[in-house]
């Protein structure tokens, strides 16, 4: 059955550090948007009993009041909804293995549109004349004239599912012509997150 724009969804996610100098990546911020970018689940995420080392305030914006207030949701109440919006469907997304790490979710990996790893054959890369994945910024400036995360503003997960939705609907056609033919045009995510795909 053709797939429809109700079977796309893309995802970002920002995190705080735990841990000795903050160096391990805990869930703190996570953003669910559909095909036209709209807003499907947005919210902040309770550290629970962890201690946060680093809020990474100066990339985040996170603070430990965004964290700690009455509206951000558990962790269990937000994995629980992020896996209700993402199963069955196509997940679009930016170094995807990072955000379905920390949300402890496997996504099929067939089922996964990773636009930081498109071969070099493919164009987010080749007209780029780039060997290793590009930023989020990069691309999207260089390919759409489109500015995400100016300097002096903060990541915001909203912003970045919605830039790699639009480079992945720039390119969709081409993308799964290639997969219906067997021919699998992403290079393959870090070996050590094999645990996020099924």
């Amino acid at each position: 059955m053709p797939r429809t724009e109700y079977d796309y969804v893309s995802l970002s996610c920002l995190c705080v550090g735990v841990g000795p100098g903050g160096t391990t990546s805990m869930l703190a911020r996570v953003a669910v948007v559909s095909w036209f970018g709209n807003v499907q689940f947005e919210t902040f995420v309770s550290p629970g009993t962890h201690v946060v080392t680093d809020y990474r305030t100066s990339t985040t914006g996170i603070t430990e009041e965004h964290i700690t207030s009455s509206e951000a949701l558990s962790f269990n109440t937000v994995q629980q909804k992020v896996a209700d919006l993402i199963k069955g469907k196509v997940l679009i997304g930016y170094s995807l293995w990072n955000d379905l790490s920390v949300l402890g979710i496997p996504h099929p990996a067939v089922d996964t549109r990773d636009v930081a790893l498109l071969t070099p054959k493919q164009p987010f890369r080749n007209s780029l004349k780039a060997q290793q994945p590009l930023g989020l910024p990069t691309l999207m400036w260089s390919l759409m004239n489109r500015e995400i995360q100016q300097p002096g503003s903060y990541i915001h997960p909203v912003e970045n599912a919605r830039a790699a939705m639009d480079l992945y609907r720039s390119y969709n056609g081409p993308w799964e012509l290639a997969i219906e033919k067997g021919d699998w045009p992403c290079a393959l995510s870090p070996s050590t997150y094999s645990r996020c795909y099924t």
